[in-house]
């Protein structure tokens, strides 16, 4: 496996966590009650906002080539930390 492939695979890993991180905080933005709304709006918005980033950046390195494997695997790790603290928040009482 080529750097090329792994900074691909890397970029997708994070498009895929921030889109799921998306969806929970839409989720709990839905149902919460308490005053955290607020926040998983905001944690929503953002998620979005990065999965959009990630989307473009694979969308970059698959037209021209062009790649930043550092970049594409701090990507993909902190948008699985960001996943996991997402199901953490959501398990905590209000």
């Amino acid at each position: 496996m080529n750097a090329y492939t792994l900074a691909l695979g890397a970029l997708l890993i994070a498009f895929v966590a921030q889109t799921f991180v998306a969806g929970l905080g839409l989720e709990s933005y839905l149902q919460d009650q308490a005053p955290r709304r607020r926040a998983w709006l905001a944690l929503t918005a953002a998620a979005l906002l990065l999965a959009l980033h990630h989307g473009y950046t694979l969308e970059l390195a698959l037209r021209t080539g062009l790649y930043d494997l550092r970049g594409a695997l701090l990507a993909a790790t902190a948008a699985l930390c960001l996943v996991f603290a997402a199901i953490a928040l959501r398990r905590t009482p209000a």
